[in-house]
């Protein structure tokens, strides 16, 4: 039944995450299918990390199976991945376990690996998790360890259906609307969406999405590494009352959602470019300072092209040391991260000038960006993608995008700091001010090969 529904696609991008469903192959199985269909025959994933609620066994946590080595279905064994499981519960510090009562019996997990099985004939080892709460703080905790794995490698699987037991018509409206909020809201619009459904009161409803857990981990997840570098497709609604084995008095409704990762990259540089760029940084401070440098900073490809925006960041022992950029530049490339490289070290008034013991310590990061946008309402502002600039009067001051990811800042938190902070305007300076957001793509000393 599971090969009739799955239509595995070709050519397209690999999902970072997928929502499915969890019910008896009869009422769920081809919403499901179709969100299995997303992932391209034959692509390699590292690890696939399956998460679901606890249906049986209520704890604090999540628990993480580190029991067995592989888990068995009628297509065979899965392999589970024990070390990553450990290493969850040695990160989590106490936030993730292993419990046996909480995988034991319990099914929100297994019959997804039919569907692996079929799609991928040898799946990648998995990490299976159980959540057991729905206290947000934890979940959140739960997320942050999480967050390292999201990423190209991995595979995410959220398990969960939707409404437990209204009416056909009923289900069908509370599904869709929280399908959409998680479509197009991030952890907030979903928590809202839960709210606005249980005043609601749909009669005979017990929850509008059992698997509600699972899919908050997965929201903050994406909301700290920034919602718009994801793109969200709501794939396929059904409910239990459009199965020739269930009624439409009492229904379960099934969501199929795919999340795929939107090419983040400004620009596509190459690992040399990206070497030339750190290197002009070091060669003009160096320069400036008497010292010696051995790199190459000889330009190449982009760094000879004119008119990029850039800003230059110094760290020291992990603390900021100075950031200094400018939005456009009539220079090349190499000449604007010149200049502001030797005004980051030793122009940026917070700071006293470099020194010579400073200079070999210093972690260089480069910031090329994209051109201004002027934005007429914060609804236009992604968190997490956009940097922000703010004009007030003689008052502007600006963000990077990279610093809503360190500090974990909220959008609101974010545009206060800047207004209050950077421009000069008090907290809510920015609510009147002229807004314009930027990208950028960020070069690291530390992510060069070799480092």
């Amino acid at each position: 039944m599971t090969a009739a529904w799955l239509h595995p696609t070709q050519g397209a991008p690999a999902p970072q995450a997928l929502i499915v469903p969890h019910a008896g192959y009869v009422f769920s199985g081809e919403v499901a299918a179709a969100g299995f269909s997303h992932i391209p025959q034959a692509h390699n994933y590292k690890r696939i990390i399956l998460i679901g609620p606890s249906h049986r066994v209520g704890f604090a946590g999540a628990s993480v199976d580190t029991l067995y080595d592989y888990a068995g279905t009628p297509l065979g064994d899965v392999k589970i991945d024990i070390a990553t499981g450990q290493e969850l519960v040695r990160k989590g510090e106490g936030v993730f376990t292993c419990r046996h009562d909480a995988h034991d019996r319990e099914h929100c997990l297994e019959v997804q690996l039919p569907f692996l099985q079929m799609v991928f004939g040898d799946v990648p080892p998995i990490v299976p998790i159980i959540i057991g709460t729905q206290r947000l703080g934890v979940l959140q905790q739960i997320a942050e360890v999480l967050e390292p794995y999201f990423n190209e490698e991995n595979l995410f699987i959220i398990s969960s259906d939707f409404s437990h037991y209204p009416s056909y018509e009923d289900a069908r409206t509370s599904d869709l609307f929280l399908a959409e909020a998680i479509t197009s809201g991030g952890l907030v619009e979903f928590l809202n969406a839960l709210s606005d459904l249980d005043k609601k009161g749909f009669p005979g409803e017990d929850t509008a999405a059992c698997g509600a857990s699972a899919i908050a981990v997965l929201l903050s997840i994406m909301d700290t590494q920034g919602r718009g570098f994801f793109a969200v497709e709501h794939v396929m609604y059904r409910n239990s009352g459009d199965s020739p084995y269930g009624d439409k008095d009492s229904v379960v409704g099934y969501n199929a959602i795919v999340v795929t990762r939107e090419d983040e990259h400004l620009f596509h540089f190459t690992e040399e470019e990206k070497a030339r760029m750190i290197a002009t940084v070091r060669a003009a401070i160096y320069a400036k300072l008497g010292l010696a440098f051995e790199g190459d900073a000889v330009p190449i490809g982009i760094l000879k092209e004119k008119g990029y925006g850039v800003f230059v960041t110094l760290y020291l022992d992990g603390r900021l040391r100075g950031c200094i950029g400018r939005f456009t530049s009539s220079s090349s490339l190499q000449a604007t991260i010149r200049e502001m490289a030797l005004s980051a070290a030793f122009d940026d008034p917070r700071f006293p000038a470099l020194s010579r013991k400073e200079a070999p310590r210093i972690e260089i990061e480069v910031s090329v960006l994209s051109p201004l946008k002027r934005i007429q309402s914060p609804d236009e502002f992604k968190l997490g993608r956009d940097g922000i600039y703010m004009i007030k009067g003689y008052n502007h001051g600006t963000f990077l995008p990279q610093v809503a990811t360190e500090t974990g800042w909220t959008m609101e938190e974010f545009l206060g700091h800047c207004a209050r902070d950077k421009a000069g305007i008090g907290w809510f300076g920015w609510k009147d001010a002229e807004l314009y957001t930027y990208q950028a793509e960020v070069v690291k000393e530390s992510d060069l090969a070799g480092k």
